[in-house]
């Protein structure tokens, strides 16, 4: 007979589920030997207080499967054996023997045989001491399986909020950079605006004939900086948009200034 339980939900940790178990199975007082442990399928031995039997530990979706088949045959044959001898009656053995009878080996070869054919008593009460020790270890793999699973399950939740925890900060990372990419933005097109400004203010004075060279070379500075800005902020790099933006302004302010000067004299 063979008793199934099953983790629920964890194949994903199906390595540290074998492991796992087999830690609480061996706190719990079994023996493991002969375990063969793969990928997706793991056999083993076990015994606990007197009882032998075989797992296996196999992947079932998105589950683990446990499967128990317990061994029982040698300790029912021999329960057996003395369940024929008791019906057959020690009494009648032994005075065969007291007496000489020479019929007493035939007498007990009938009821080994009658052992081996499982109909005497005893075979039966092998059979409920084989199931009643089954049902106890049956309890105690239950034990270990539930117990295996509540620790990996705790440990999916873990994880599953640390996904949750760094899609949050992933979510508010892109919201704050899209704030500051649109506050950047709109400070390279106040920016752009002045350049226009003074450009066309340095357009008209050379018109007029007035010396520009030198604002001009600071709105054309102003002008380079300014497409740097841009191409950074294009790249996400907000922090050359600033620094770049910074530098476009103070090229832009000197030109001003010149054109000040200039208009002055």
């Amino acid at each position: 007979m063979a008793f199934i339980y099953y983790g629920q939900g964890v194949s994903s940790l199906y390595g540290d589920f074998v492991e796992r178990l087999m830690s609480q199975l061996a706190l719990r007082g079994t023996e493991i030997t002969h375990q063969n442990v793969g990928d997706t399928v793991s056999t083993m031995d076990i015994r606990h207080t007197g009882e032998e039997g075989k797992m296996e530990v196999v992947i079932d979706r998105e589950n683990v499967r446990v499967s128990y088949t317990v061994d029982r045959e040698r300790k029912e044959v021999k329960k057996g054996i003395a369940g024929a001898i008791a019906g057959a009656g020690l009494g009648g053995f032994l005075g065969g023997i007291i007496r000489g009878d020479g019929d007493v080996r035939g007498a007990l070869g009938g009821a080994l045989g009658g052992a081996a054919a499982g109909g005497a008593y005893g075979a039966y009460d092998g059979y409920e001491a084989s199931r009643e020790e089954r049902t106890a270890f049956a309890a105690v793999l239950a034990e270990a399986v539930r117990d295996v699973e509540d620790e990996l399950q705790a440990i999916l939740e873990g994880q599953a909020e640390a996904r949750e925890a760094l899609r949050e900060r992933g979510r508010q990372k892109r919201e704050e950079d899209e704030a500051r990419t649109e506050e950047l933005r709109e400070l390279l097109e106040e920016l752009y605006g002045d350049l226009l400004a003074v450009q066309e203010e340095i357009e008209l004075l050379d018109v007029e004939g007035l010396d520009v060279r030198k604002p001009r070379s600071r709105i054309d500075r102003a002008e380079t900086l300014y497409g740097e800005a841009e191409a950074a902020l294009d790249d996400g790099n907000h922090a050359v948009v600033k620094a770049k933006a910074k530098a476009a302004r103070a090229m832009l302010e000197g030109a001003q200034d010149l054109l000040s000067s200039i208009g002055a004299e």
